[in-house]
């Protein structure tokens, strides 16, 4: 299958699985999926994920975190789109919810979230806000 957007794809099974309250989810495995999901699993909104070979395919596994029977990611948005991309310099990075949550950017320096890229005083691509 081909896929156009294939992060916005990860982020859709990810909304969709905590929808129904599944405990895992997968999706086929890339860097920047992976890269990704570092940076979801050291600000705490996932548990952690793992790289599975499935028949010569490889797939990322994605353990999903829950508070209290709530999911704890109650937003995720995809942000730069094939179609639009968007850029944020180091001044203009967006906060989320006043701060409460964390925007996901590719920058010159690897994908990192918002606070990080402001210590390090880099800008780069917005990929998509958690919260």
């Amino acid at each position: 299958m081909n896929i156009s957007d294939p992060l916005g794809d990860m982020l859709t099974r990810i909304r969709n699985a905590q929808m129904r309250g599944m405990s895992k989810v997968t999706s086929p495995a890339s860097k920047l999926r992976a890269r990704v999901l570092d940076v979801l699993t050291d600000e705490g909104y996932i548990r952690g994920y793992a790289e599975i070979e499935k028949s010569g395919h490889k797939t990322l596994e994605i353990e999903l975190k829950y508070y209290e029977g709530q999911p704890v990611i109650s937003e995720i948005k995809r942000v730069s789109k094939p179609g639009r991309r968007v850029y944020s310099s180091v001044t203009d990075i967006p906060l989320v919810r006043n701060g409460l949550g964390i925007s996901i950017l590719s920058t010159s320096q690897g994908v990192m979230s918002d606070n990080a890229a402001r210590a390090k005083n880099v800008g780069g691509e917005v990929l998509c806000r958690v919260f």
